[in-house]
């Protein structure tokens, strides 16, 4: 039986495990098939471990996970050690993260973190791309990137991992210092600094702050970093700090390592760069930036332009990010993983320069804004007023409550039951979809 006993500090995180316990936790894991947190997902010989939060207790699952098959089964709660097969810990998820922590260790490969306000996911998945025609690569599956999903991202890599690539999100200060401690990084992007969770973090000053803590960790841990030259607030971060390796989107850029243009970006973003030209399948100039990142960081690692090249054009986004989707004659562009203010207004500029007759959005509320939420819905309906497009339909509560002539609807259900007709009468061919993760806007798709 394993207990937590005494506290040390090692590189930016606290281990409560003593050497021997992490040691023959260890040993358990690497005998497993692998660790899952959920009883729908086991096989024979996973490791489970009971997490506890707000709405769901694990420990209470132990047993069923022992019964499918579990090797082991992490708890926290000593009413549900049951046996020799149950390991009793004080806290599930601590043990979860140092276990974690204790793997990325031995394992000793590169780890590229990257965190920002926008575009975080779309830029991991390219760079995963890129970086993949070298290394065999594990990145961040999904969106599970915060203190439960970056362990669970450093315990899917094995011996035959070459390179990592980690996502963190944050909507709170110290949560990147925090995923930083577990991760321990040796590269680092930050995609930009825009208005999102800005309940969590109280201001623009605020989310700067935080998402800077990658920054921090990597200057003192004498990591490399790779940015956008041409972000002020990134270029006056790092003016003093010498291992970056810095992409820029104007040419000739005398700062920037490597410079990247932007060809067009409509419908699909096209770039250049090295005398080679990229088309992509990503829609919106805001992608750009994080094309130019992914090319950034396969150059530092050198990899060949071509392949470079072959890896951005043949990804194709999923999982309702700017991905294209068709319903008979009508185009749906649907972005519906999530919006706040910096996004939201780079989509529908986007979307306004886009040459089509007949164009229609579908817009849903934008969560966890706190105070500025009024103002910040407020002033996407004036912009959207400026841009005179042909159709609007505004989703939520925060919406509805807001000053304008767009068509407006408390909650999914009163859209829903109103849209069919709209559908018929509206003539759009061309559609955006965007809205918090909350409002699950996916479902428009089934109304067509």
């Amino acid at each position: 039986m394993l207990f937590i006993q005494e506290s040390r500090f090692i590189r930016g995180f606290f281990f409560t495990f003593t050497p021997m316990e992490i040691a023959s936790l260890y040993e358990i894991f690497l005998g497993s098939k692998g660790l899952v947190t959920d009883t729908r997902k086991i096989e024979k010989n996973h490791l489970f471990f009971a997490l506890v939060g707000e709405h769901f207790n694990g420990n209470k699952f132990a047993a069923q996970a022992l019964e499918k098959g579990a090797c082991y089964a992490v708890v926290d709660d000593a009413n549900y050690h049951t046996g020799d097969r149950t390991i009793l810990v004080k806290d599930s998820l601590k043990a979860l993260q140092e276990l974690a922590t204790y793997h990325r260790q031995q394992l000793n490969i590169p780890i590229l973190a990257l965190t920002g306000s926008n575009g975080k996911t779309t830029t991991k998945e390219l760079l995963n791309a890129v970086l993949s025609r070298r290394f065999n690569t594990v990145a961040t599956i999904g969106n599970l990137n915060n203190h439960i999903g970056v362990p669970l991202t450093l315990l899917s890599m094995n011996q035959h991992t070459e390179f990592g690539i980690v996502e963190m999100g944050a909507n709170h200060a110290k949560e990147i210092a925090f995923l930083c401690g577990i991760a321990m990084p040796d590269y680092g992007y930050i995609t930009n600094f825009g208005k999102a969770h800005l309940e969590g973090f109280g201001s623009m000053e605020g989310v700067i702050q935080a998402k800077s803590e990658l920054y921090q960790y990597l200057i003192e841990n004498e990591k490399t970093i790779f940015y956008n030259v041409e972000d002020p607030i990134q270029k006056k971060k790092l003016m003093a700090y010498t291992k970056v390796y810095g992409f820029g989107l104007e040419k000739d850029n005398p700062i920037s390592d490597i410079n990247i243009e932007l060809v067009q970006s409509h419908p699909f973003v096209s770039v250049h760069f090295n005398a080679t030209e990229i088309q992509t399948n990503l829609i919106g100039a805001y992608n750009f930036t994080n094309i130019a990142a992914a090319i950034c960081a396969g150059s530092y690692f050198k990899i060949d332009a071509h392949k470079i090249k072959e890896a951005i054009s043949n990804y194709i986004p999923s999982n309702n990010r700017s991905q294209i989707v068709e319903k008979g004659n009508v185009k749906i562009i649907l972005d519906a993983y999530n919006a706040n203010p910096s996004s939201l207004q780079a989509a529908l500029s986007n979307f306004a320069d886009v040459d089509q007759n007949n164009k229609a959005v579908i817009l849903g509320d934008m969560l966890e804004l706190g105070p500025d939420a009024a103002k910040e819905h407020q002033h996407i309906v004036e912009v959207l007023a400026e841009y005179k497009l042909d159709n609007v339909y505004l989703i939520g509560e925060n919406f509805y409550q807001t000053q304008g002539m767009q068509l407006k609807y408390r909650n999914f259900d009163e859209f829903k039951e109103a849209f069919p007709k709209a559908l018929k009468d509206n003539k759009a061919k061309l559609y955006l979809i965007k809205g918090s993760r909350g409002m699950a806007l996916e479902r428009v798709l089934e109304l067509f």
